[in-house]
This record gives C-alpha cells, sequence and structure tokens, in this order.
C-alpha cells in the first residue's frame, strides 16, 4: 500500500458552478477554475476558521461561512498551470462522523447521493487508519456507515 487512501480509492467530488470540493477525515479541498494566464497577483484569498473568500481580478467567487471549523493557520492556496486555485483547509473536528454536507453554510450542498458517497468514503477511510495492515481502498460498504459507521472500540480483543 503505497501513497494516501484518497490516492488509491479516488476522491468523491461535489460540482458547483465554479469548479468542485471534496474532503478525506481531515481535510476539505476546493478546486476554483480561473481564467488561463491568472496570475497569483490577480487572487485574493482569505482563509479563516470559519469564512472563506475568494476574489479573481476583483469578481467575488466565493465568499461566506464554513460548514464547519477549521485550522486557520494551516489553510493554504494554490495557483497550478495559471488555470486553477487549488485550496485546502485542515478540519478541526477529524472523525468520520464530520462528513461537511456543504462546503459553506446553505451553499454548495451535495446533493444526497454525492453525500451517500462521501460518508461512505470517510467510513472506510476510518477503517484503513484503524486496521493499516488491510487495504480498504477498493472496498465496498453496506449498512450502517452513516456518522462514520459502527463503534467497535468497545469489543474485546
Amino acid at each position: 500500500m503505497s501513497g494516501p487512501f484518497e490516492e488509491r480509492s479516488g476522491v468523491v467530488p461535489c460540482s458547483t458552478p465554479w469548479g468542485c470540493w471534496y474532503q478525506t477525515l481531515e481535510e476539505v479541498f476546493i478546486e476554483v477554475q480561473v481564467p488561463p494566464g491568472t496570475r497569483a497577483k490577480d487572487i485574493q484569498c482569505s482563509l479563516q476558521s470559519r469564512h472563506l473568500a475568494l476574489a479573481v481580478r476583483g469578481q467575488e467567487v466565493l465568499k461566506g461561512k464554513l460548514f464547519d471549523c477549521t485550522i486557520a493557520d494551516e489553510g493554504t492556496w494554490t495557483l497550478e498551470d495559471r488555470k486553477l486555485i487549488r485550496i485546502v483547509l485542515m478540519k478541526t473536528n477529524r472523525d468520520a462522523g464530520n462528513c461537511w454536507t456543504s462546503l459553506l453554510e446553505n451553499e454548495y450542498a451535495a446533493d444526497p447521493w454525492v453525500q451517500d458517497q462521501m460518508q461512505r468514503k470517510l467510513t472506510l477511510e476510518r477503517f484503513q487508519r484503524e486496521n493499516p495492515g488491510f487495504d480498504f481502498s477498493g472496498a465496498e460498504i453496506s449498512g450502517n456507515y452513516s456518522k462514520g459507521g459502527p463503534d467497535f472500540s468497545k469489543l474485546e480483543k
């Protein structure tokens, strides 16, 4: 098993008018398509614990209160190939039960199918962490996986 879980198992993106967002147990990724040739000096990005603001060439792209808390000092943004802004936010609550259902409060919500797929993925990622000798990247899951799936921590070993 090499590479992070999301590289082996893929991501579950939520499409938006400006690009997409997706998540892992620890992070939220935001990918914003911008006009080709965009330069870093054209971008204004503010990352706070519960707020996000992004403008490109003076045009507001994203602004609002995040779905949940993040660690502001660990948030980053990069401009890739002068046409894609990638924002990475570190979640404060990093358990499988913390599946964001939208990027911002009341905005950019994942549809029910995408939410279901996101929750499945986070649950499998949790299983992978709890059982590092196994590879769950291609596994399927059914049954009770909402809120991170069943809690096996109370079982006797």
